[in-house]
């Protein structure tokens, strides 16, 4: 994997279930994921996962990929867990294979939404370090607030394209700045649910 795996958490004003659905629907979930332009579902795994094809359509290419998932709807605590493994072929692709997790941890009003992630470099691992790594970890922390404000609001996450990024006369547009961006303990895998030791490799 690469040199360091990329935390993002965020407070999210809504019922665990409607968390859950905006991000387990492979159709809602490219809505307001800047990292994925379409999601497939390709086959059920024994497990009860399922495995899936992926595209990130960029202006002159379209990366391509498969990944595998599994998520823990019922847990004793309370809480669920998806777990994530993904890989491509694709030489334009920054991200080679990877693997990650969500976490959901529901209170009575809100639910904190977690994500840890790592992946082999595409492009080396000096451009890894240097910029791409700190990019996707802000796509992911963008892509959160843009998830939290159509969770808390209602507003679908169309209405908050890229660009709006540099509409900062809007104090609601989404925000990288909103989410905690490090662990409080440990690292970023080390909340990984056991799913993601026996999940199948894409």
């Amino acid at each position: 994997m690469g040199d360091k795996a990329i935390y993002v958490e965020i407070e999210i004003k809504a019922a665990v279930d409607r968390v859950w659905e905006l991000t387990q629907g492979v159709a809602q979930h490219p809505r307001w994921d800047l990292r994925f332009s379409t999601i497939t579902p390709a086959a059920e795994l024994p497990t009860g996962g399922y495995r899936f094809t992926y595209e990130r359509r960029m202006p002159l290419h379209t990366i391509t990929g498969t990944g595998t998932s599994l998520g823990e709807r019922q847990r004793p605590d309370g809480t669920r867990t998806s777990a994530l493994r993904f890989a491509t072929n694709d030489k334009f692709s920054p991200l080679g294979a990877g693997r990650g997790y969500w976490r959901y941890l529901p209170t009575a009003e809100r639910t904190t939404f977690i994500t840890g992630f790592d992946y082999d470099p595409g492009w080396g691992r000096l451009v890894d370090r240097l910029v791409m790594r700190r990019l996707i970890g802000w796509m992911t922390a963008w892509s959160f607030d843009r998830l939290r404000i159509w969770a808390e609001t209602g507003t679908p996450p169309e209405r908050w394209p890229l660009v709006s990024v540099l509409a900062f006369w809007r104090p609601d547009r989404p925000k990288a700045a909103r989410c905690r961006r490090a662990p409080r303990l440990g690292n970023a895998m080390a909340q990984a649910p056991r799913t993601l030791h026996t999940l199948e490799a894409p």
